[in-house]
């Protein structure tokens, strides 16, 4: 009896963590409050390097806010990067919005996305800030959705959730679904289990005073997960962190290779593995593919052991149907179904590399991470 009913027991932590994520994932998107009318002057920092795809419409998008006052301050290292001519066709075509570039080279440490923040910031007006990345194209709604929980005084930083509704080739789906599969249900179970206390870097909003109070943007700038040791310091600091139903666009280069995905899904999984050591070691358990394969293996390919991993992946295409067409609303789901056993190999494969090596790639420059999450240049 023992034997038959092991491979169900193996599946059961993934299969639970499943269904606890669907529960999580109603609690929070269904809630139906009104949203403060607060909107104060807000200043929008956008640290960029290299050209993204669709860089203009990507920055457009934030020039046709519906929003009473904003600034938009670009950062970039280099007088000779390509994505500058792209942003002064944007300061022509909306010369209403106050807009600023600032190019500035100087290092201030490892992360030079920090730096280019820290130069921006010197250019920022307003009480509030936005640091979004520069893949991202939002609604013009968007100022209006993230800056109003700040009516809350004790609300010191706003993160947004971030999908992918357009992909071209393998490559673009399997981190597309990574994001609405994966990303997303698991930032509602720690929402709901553990409360926030990370940010998620695609898009954070933050009250000045709160950012001040950490030390400002050089508390952050030898770290390679900035978002993450953003939203932490600030919750240590004492402020609440909100996390927006709101839901910003990340804009893909084109079809990527299924390797390019992988340097990006490894220097991720290295990044959270340590900052939250503990956490991040312990969610292999979730993971839905080891538990399916071992199922089978222990069974030796029995019919108990096709019938644990069958139940395991009809729950969870069941969970990722209901996530991608109620909750995130990207529209890869029915048409992505059939790649999601292959996502979550995908995954397995970079959670298991993740736990060794202490070496990232990041934007054509080598790092050592070291413990705690601060990194060293190598290369």
């Amino acid at each position: 009896m023992f034997r038959q009913l092991l491979p169900f027991l193996i599946t059961a932590p993934a299969l639970a963590y499943a269904g606890i994520t669907l529960q999580c994932g109603r609690s929070f998107f269904g809630k139906k409050e009104k949203l403060p009318d607060f909107a104060p002057p807000v200043s929008i920092l956008k640290p960029v390097k290299g050209m993204d795809g669709e860089s203009f419409e990507n920055f457009a998008s934030f020039c046709r806010q519906d929003y009473p006052a904003y600034q938009i301050v670009f950062a970039v290292a280099a007088p000779t990067d390509p994505v500058i001519p792209v942003i002064e066709r944007v300061m022509e075509a909306f010369p209403q919005v106050d807009i600023s570039l600032v190019v500035d080279g100087a290092i201030h440490g490892a992360n030079y996305k920090v730096c280019n923040l820290m130069h921006a910031y010197a250019k920022a007006k307003h009480p509030f800030l936005i640091v979004c990345d520069s893949d991202i194209r939002v609604r013009p709604t968007y100022l209006r959705e993230v800056c109003a929980p700040f009516a809350d005084a004790e609300v010191g930083l706003v993160t947004s959730l971030y999908r992918t509704s357009g992909v071209k080739g393998v490559g673009c789906a399997i981190e597309a679904l990574g994001f609405s599969c994966e990303m997303v249900p698991n930032v509602m179970a720690a929402l709901k289990l553990e409360g926030l206390s990370f940010a998620l870097g695609a898009s954070m909003a933050v009250r000045r005073s709160a950012l001040e109070r950490i030390g400002g943007f050089e508390a952050l700038v030898d770290y390679l997960a900035d978002d993450y040791q953003l939203g932490n310091m600030i919750h240590r600091a004492g402020f609440r962190l909100e996390l927006s139903p709101y839901f910003v666009e990340s804009i893909m280069r084109g079809s990527e290779s299924v390797s390019e995905v992988l340097v990006r899904q490894l220097r991720w999984g290295r990044t959270m593995r340590v900052s939250r050591p503990g956490g991040y070691c312990a969610s292999g358990i979730t993971l839905p593919f080891p538990g399916a394969l071992l199922a089978l293996l222990v069974s030796g390919f029995s019919l108990e052991g096709f019938a644990a991993a069958g139940l395991l992946y009809l729950v969870r295409s069941a969970v990722s149907l209901n996530y991608s067409r109620a909750f995130v609303k990207d529209r890869l789901l029915p048409r992505w179904l059939w790649l999601l056993p292959i996502r979550d190999a995908f995954s397995f494969g970079v959670w298991a590399l993740s736990l060794v090596g202490n070496r990232v790639l990041w934007r054509g420059h080598l790092f050592r991470l070291n413990r705690g999450g601060k990194i060293v240049e190598i290369a």
